[in-house]
């Protein structure tokens, strides 16, 4: 398979709906695939970051490095020299306590929405990382403005928690489509996580994937791991159904990894999980789900 090198967001404009974790499994599973790939934390709850145990970088003052990312997005330093490693072949740009005050200035700053293009993903991508893979805050502004046009491309993850039809309705109509109007931006995937609840009977999981698969304008940015036909919802009333659980399933392992402070792919290579992390992967690849 032909590729080239593919900046990708991971955003939903809500809180809690595994955004986080799949930014860090996808670019974990890109590192793997190919040489290198750098993930970007821009969310300025700094989730991953501190997770990874990248503290001091997140804390840091004028005395011990200062703030990275006004460093890079508003000085145009170098950022390789801000770049830690997580894993092989995987290292992070980390965020910083202050991006809220980074958001605030990019928003006088002289064209305010190209400074991460411009000064972190375009010297970056395809000459040190084959992929790039940036953690987006959970709120429209600025960072936000800067991710969607620095990569072009973004997966929005959904877990089957209440709200999931207002994070995703908002994040399609409020951050896409007026993206829309000043530059491309594709979807590459609509992603549900953390399902664990059976689909033949009234769930939360039932109605988030009968919401995705049979949507016209979502059903064909569903991962080959979620998604459900029409025979196949069929099969699944009438008791016939013997496929697997579509989405990515609930695991212990996926939480303990977090809690951790390491990929999945490095606390559990065995999860059967990872095979859903390869596909999204394949699919940054690509460009597109392929049926």
């Amino acid at each position: 398979m032909q590729t080239e090198p593919r900046a990708v967001s991971v955003g939903i404009l809500k809180g809690g709906f595994a955004k986080t974790t799949t930014a860090l499994n996808l670019a974990r599973e890109l590192a793997h695939r190919n040489e290198r790939a750098l993930v970007v934390d821009l969310d300025d709850n700094g989730h991953m970051t501190l997770n990874l145990g990248f503290d001091e970088e997140y804390n840091s003052t004028d005395g011990d490095g200062g703030n990275h990312a006004e460093a890079v997005l508003l000085e145009g330093e170098d950022p390789r020299q801000y770049v830690v490693e997580v894993a092989e072949g995987l290292d992070l740009f980390p965020a910083h306590e202050d991006l809220e005050g980074v958001q605030s200035a990019l928003k006088e700053a002289t064209m305010g929405t190209t400074r991460l293009k411009r000064d972190l993903v375009d010297p970056l991508l395809g000459e040190e990382y084959d992929y790039v893979v940036i953690d987006c805050p959970a709120n429209r502004g600025k960072l936000n403005d800067n991710a969607m046009y620095a990569t072009g491309n973004l997966i929005i993850p959904l877990r089957p928690e209440n709200g999931y039809e207002t994070g995703l309705s908002n994040t399609l109509d409020r951050l896409v489509e007026e993206a829309r109007e000043y530059f491309e931006l594709d979807i590459l995937a609509v992603v549900p996580s953390d399902l664990r609840k059976r689909i033949d009977q009234s769930t939360r999981d039932r109605k988030l994937l009968r919401e995705i698969t049979t949507r016209d304008a979502i059903d064909h940015l569903v991962p080959n791991f979620a998604y459900l036909s029409k025979e196949d919802w069929a099969a699944i009333d009438d008791g016939s159904y013997d496929g697997d659980l579509p989405g990515i399933r609930y695991r212990a392992s996926i939480d303990d990894a977090h809690q951790s402070g390491v990929p999945l792919r490095d606390y559990d290579p065995e999860c059967d999980q990872l095979a859903a992390y390869d596909e999204l992967a394949q699919i940054v690849e690509r460009g597109e789900v392929v049926r």
